[in-house]
């Protein structure tokens, strides 16, 4: 490139930067606030309308999957070390989501089975997988169609949280319930 070339695009860059920047914008008239007698009329016949909520509130009701304060919300299902059966709490969100699923006979689940880290890659998805029948089996006594879910494990393979102590391990016990 010759300097006559470089010199002119350097030129045209400083003339852009130049025309769109500064202090010379132009800035609105001051106004007092009074409206002008000619214009009043205007401004007494406009009729206003109240404005509609963007979001219904019952329209949360309608679908209980997204509401935030559903039960439904609550998606995961903790175990205890090396075991597959269902806790008090557990127990609670079973039935909310078979209630939900009994009501609802197009809708279908697919429940996620996990273990933690210890023991063999077999051992933990067998584990995952009858943690994940345990819920199964007590949704079908709520009256959910067995069409309506499917199983599947994971064993040790999607942990929840990554770490080698009993939080995390208690955290990736569990059995997820996707929509």
């Amino acid at each position: 490139m010759t300097k006559f070339t470089q010199y002119g695009l350097v030129l045209v860059g400083a003339l852009t930067l130049a025309a769109c920047g500064g202090n010379s914008a132009v800035l609105p008239e001051e106004h007092d606030g009074t409206i002008d007698p000619a214009a009043q009329s205007e401004y007494e016949t406009v009729e206003t309308t109240p404005v509609e909520p963007v979001v219904d509130p019952e329209a949360w009701k309608a679908d209980p999957l997204n509401h935030p304060d559903s039960p439904l919300q609550a998606r995961v299902i903790y175990f205890e070390f090396d075991d597959a059966s269902l806790t008090e709490e557990a127990r609670d969100i079973v039935e909310v989501h078979a209630k939900y699923l009994a009501a609802n006979a197009g809708q279908n689940i697919v429940l996620e089975g996990h273990a933690d880290e210890r023991g063999t890659r077999e051992y933990n998805i067998a584990l995952g997988q009858q943690r994940a029948e345990t819920v199964r089996r007590m949704m079908l006594l709520y009256g959910v169609a067995s069409t309506q879910i499917r199983v599947l494990s994971y064993g040790e393979e999607k942990p929840a949280v990554f770490g080698h102590d009993e939080q995390s391990w208690a955290l990736n016990r569990r059995v997820v319930v996707r929509y």
